[in-house]
């Protein structure tokens, strides 16, 4: 384990720029980072598959560190299409740490709960993987692509709460535009996670940048929520969105496997940060007053 400090880091960049955590990672940089100059980066300004492309923007930036939040997340496209779903979140992980690697930069790589098969819960960063999915498995091809360098962390996360720039990357989002297309929408009461403000998880990731020893740690709310739960938490904030919400179980669902318990064990991470990280439903009664349209900002002053 290689401890760096990273106190005098100046250049930063975001890949997924476009997505929920990195969103709010450039969104709340003038907050926790004021002073970095902080690069975010989407898929339609540069094609992480085009290794030419990247290295030439490397060059040009010469970071001292990358955050990697970019990649296929959507379970059902990396089952269609495998190869794609291997290019974008393998391969393109492999590359941005050897060039993180060689330069000296710290890789910050954003995975997830879903390297579990979700029979156990409470799991902590030594338990083995056992993803149920093709993007559960290309997330643990490249963390060990990552964790087999120096200097680099990988993050496991869960459910993040916000908006994104697309409008669709979040539960909040998931259960609004089921609400607009006046669509039922089935959450499961036997189904967990430990859901998380985006603004929270950006935060924590600017900390960790800089103070933590490398490896690999769970960064999750502190508090393990069915999907009922969640949409009830949500209709106490959204009271249009409550006749759109029914409760299901996973011992009546007939579609693929589904992981029922991916709660993550958040010990580690805490002891570098220097704050705490919340449970889900206290951090939304302690919003109670602020305008929803200010819920979800990354520079929410409740973070």
């Amino acid at each position: 384990m290689s401890t760096v400090s990273f106190n005098s880091v100046r250049t930063v960049v975001v890949t997924g720029a476009g997505g929920l955590i990195g969103s709010y990672l450039v969104g709340s940089a003038f907050r926790w980072v004021a002073g970095w100059r902080v690069v975010g980066l989407t898929r339609h300004e540069l094609d992480l598959t085009d290794r030419s492309a990247v290295e030439e923007l490397w060059q040009r930036l010469k970071p001292e560190a990358i955050v990697h939040c970019a990649a296929i997340s959507k379970a059902v496209a990396c089952r269609d299409n495998p190869e794609l779903a291997r290019r974008v979140n393998v391969e393109v992980t492999g590359h941005l740490t050897d060039l993180a690697s060689a330069s000296g930069a710290r890789l910050v790589f954003i995975s997830t709960d879903h390297v579990f098969n979700g029979q156990q819960g409470a799991y902590t960063e030594t338990d083995p993987a056992s993803p149920l999915t093709v993007y559960g498995e290309t997330k643990v091809a490249a963390e060990r692509l990552v964790l087999a360098h120096e200097r680099h962390l990988v993050l496991r996360t869960s459910l993040n709460a916000g908006l994104s720039p697309t409008g669709d990357r979040s539960f909040v989002e998931e259960l609004i535009l089921a609400w607009r297309a006046r669509r039922p929408l089935t959450l499961f009461t036997d189904e967990y996670r430990c859901p998380i403000p985006a603004a929270v998880t950006a935060r924590a990731i600017w900390e960790l940048i800089r103070t933590a020893p490398s490896g690999l740690y769970h960064l999750a709310g502190q508090e393990r929520l069915s999907r009922w739960d969640l949409g009830q938490l949500m209709a106490s904030f959204y009271p249009e969105l409550e006749p759109s919400l029914k409760p299901g179980t996973l011992r009546d669902y007939g579609g693929p496997a589904r992981a029922p318990d991916l709660s993550l064990n958040c010990d580690k991470v805490r002891r570098h940060l220097s704050f705490q990280l919340p449970g889900f439903r206290g951090w939304l009664q302690r919003q109670r007053g602020i305008p929803v349209k200010d819920l979800w900002r990354p520079d929410n002053e409740a973070i």
